[in-house]
């Protein structure tokens, strides 16, 4: 049985929260069992525990058990107020709620279901609360086994206590009619309705007993999300396992099965260039072990944020899978208790950092440990897919060495597999080893022969690269991105216009880069920065590695900046800091030229039937050109 740690900031019944409430305590016990908390959160919890108060008061229910600040299992969220109770019936149930301060807010029609609000700061862009009260009450009813055979019934909505109800206006604007219809959303002036929600629900008391059955429920995906995670792989043609992708995958499944057998912690590592297909076995993995007769909590890791965004884009519509589909940050000692995960597929291993704090990390949650650490011990058996040559800043420092050496601190068993073949770049070999070769990364000089059944060529202006791409991407069933080295400033704000600006600038050519994460709004017909590679719109902007990274095109366009340049002494390649505007990169120069040709090595490695690339520098394309065979 998995039960991870449960943990809530107050958990009372009725009568002790209505006393700490007079007493002004609530708060205050909620700060020292989160040992820190900001002024503005302090004052929400003042502010809406005594409105909950209020509606309990007023919905005259008795027995029943309050919570505040829950952590949703395997998530870095938490639900404001849970109240535990039974129906008429007799049926317990329980109600979650999202508590609001906002008495402010501005309709959008961005798909997602969005809001402006004030959040700390003017018109910031965030979900709409009964979307909010959606992904937890999927959470929920996705890990929480109590909730599976409808022993106990859910019911989740939103009170926004200080906002007065407008229909068809701000929160209740006809776009939100689905989303408020599933979850509703309860303003200042619906009070009355809400405590009578409350009332038929909970009315027949007996919460504590309710409460002790949920936090006592086993934790781990139900069975009804097995089933939508066996389902991801749809497209059997698609998604075969070949060659060593079948040894890789069956050496999992037998490793799997050892450590069930013999109760030991292990670490699998799965080695492979571009194009060899470790996000399909990883993928076929989580499939074939959620369609497995032995429950297990199976999840997909990886820090690419535009990966994972593709992966539950490409999901059929309802599938709840994409709760399996998670970031590094989230295996927390504070979140995830060690070994509470049975298996752990971490996709894109080279780019697991050092740590997993960041600027957003409170710090209740922060930690001593390294982010490999964190994943190592969170799970029971943990898998890394990982390409060594594929590290591009200093704050990514994965591999298969710090892999070993932490498992080993962990006493896991270790296995590990290479891949060897690749079905990228038309199942080409030598044009990854020409690849290589040119960039760098060997010895051996080798020439890319029309034989190798690969389609790279060079264009004289990026004008007539961009307009083949285009070219491409309208033939039936054919994808192509262009790409560029990070070597035009990123812009964060749109014109005057409300347009994107023009970033990447070469002569009379002139395209933006893929859309900033400060423009919570892209200009009609553009996308976020995250969706660049997966929607069609992606086309008509440039992206860069960071979201380039892990995705693969029929066509990829390449424009090779200056950072990287022909050394004539060398007779070889070198890396030029001066010429990145990557913030990044400029922090970690010391190591620039390693990183700037696996940079390179990446973006021309995501085209399956053809690289078309632009030089700026013309002596790097010389030397380019030189390793050709001249037709």
């Amino acid at each position: 049985m998995n039960i991870p740690n449960r943990k809530l900031i107050y958990s009372e019944s009725q009568d002790t929260f209505f006393n700490d409430i007079l007493l002004n305590k609530v708060a205050d016990k909620m700060r020292i069992a989160s040992n820190t908390v900001q002024n503005n959160e302090f004052r929400a919890w003042e502010n809406s525990t005594k409105s909950i108060k209020n509606l309990i008061e007023l919905s005259g229910i008795k027995d029943t058990y309050i919570t505040f600040e829950y952590l949703v299992p395997y998530t870095q969220k938490r639900i404001d107020c849970l109240l535990y109770g039974s129906n008429k019936d007799n049926k317990g149930v329980i109600v979650h709620i999202e508590l609001k301060q906002w008495d402010n807010v501005k309709a959008t029609d961005i798909e997602g279901n969005f809001v402006e609000t004030y959040t700390g700061r003017p018109q910031n862009l965030v979900a709409h609360p009964s979307q909010q009260v959606k992904g937890y009450h999927e959470y929920l009813i996705g890990f929480v086994e109590i909730f599976e055979e409808n022993q106990i019934g859910l019911y989740g909505c939103s009170y926004c206590h200080n906002y007065t109800r407008v229909d068809g206006e701000g929160l209740y604007d006809q776009v939100y009619k689905k989303i408020l219809d599933d979850y509703p959303l309860y303003s200042k002036n619906d009070v009355q309705e809400l405590a009578e929600a409350l009332r038929e629900k909970l009315g027949n008391g007996n919460g504590y007993c309710i409460f002790n059955k949920f936090m006592q429920s086993p934790v781990r995906p139900s069975k009804k999300l097995l089933e939508s995670a066996s389902k991801i792989i749809n497209d059997t043609e698609k998604f075969a396992l070949l060659n060593d992708q079948i040894i890789a995958r069956n050496t999992i499944i037998s490793k799997i099965k050892n450590a069930d057998k013999n109760n030991e912690k292990s670490v699998i590592i799965i080695k492979g260039g571009p194009g060899t297909g470790k996000t399909v076995i990883a993928l076929h993995l989580l499939a074939e072990l959620a369609s497995s007769k032995k429950k297990r909590s199976v999840f997909f890791a990886t820090k690419s944020k535009p990966l994972l965004e593709g992966i539950k884009h490409n999901l059929e519509r309802g599938n709840q899978a994409k709760l399996l589909f998670t970031n590094l940050n989230q295996y927390i000692p504070s979140r995830i208790d060690e070994n509470s995960v049975d298996i752990l597929l971490i996709d894109e291993a080279h780019r697991i950092g050092k740590t997993s704090n960041n600027q957003y990390t409170k710090a209740a949650d922060r930690t001593d440990l390294a982010q490999m650490d964190t994943l190592i011990k969170a799970a029971k058996v943990s898998i890394f897919f990982i390409d060594d040559k594929q590290i591009i800043r200093e704050q990514e420092i994965g591999s298969t060495d710090l892999i070993r050496e932490t498992a080993s601190k962990y006493n896991c068993s270790i296995e590990e597999v290479e891949l060897i073949s690749q079905f990228r770049c038309n199942g080409s070999d030598n044009y990854l080893d020409w690849l290589e070769s040119t960039l760098g990364h060997n010895d051996s000089k080798r020439i890319l022969k029309e034989q190798d059944n690969y389609e790279f060529k060079i264009f004289d202006s990026p004008t007539e690269l961009y307009t083949e791409l285009i070219k491409r991407s309208e033939e039936k069933d054919t994808t192509a991105r262009l790409t560029a080295g990070f070597c035009w400033p990123w812009s964060k704000t749109l014109d005057k216009e409300g347009n994107l600006k023009n970033d990447v600038k070469i002569g009379s050519f002139a395209m933006p880069w893929e859309t900033h994460g400060d423009i919570t709004r892209p200009p009609k017909g553009f996308v976020k920065w995250y969706e660049w590679a997966y929607k069609p719109e992606g086309i008509k902007q440039v992206g860069c590695i960071y979201t380039a990274q892990g995705f693969e095109f029929d066509y990829i366009g390449v424009i090779v900046g200056d950072d990287l340049k022909y050394n004539e002494e060398t007779d070889a390649l070198m890396g030029d800091v001066t010429a990145t505007q990557d913030p990044t990169l400029r922090r970690g120069k010391e190591n620039f030229d390693e990183y700037v040709k696996n940079i390179y090595r990446v973006l021309m490695s995501r085209g399956m039937k053809g690289c078309y690339v632009y030089f700026t520098n013309k002596d790097t394309e010389k030397y380019f050109r030189s390793r050709l065979e001249v037709v």
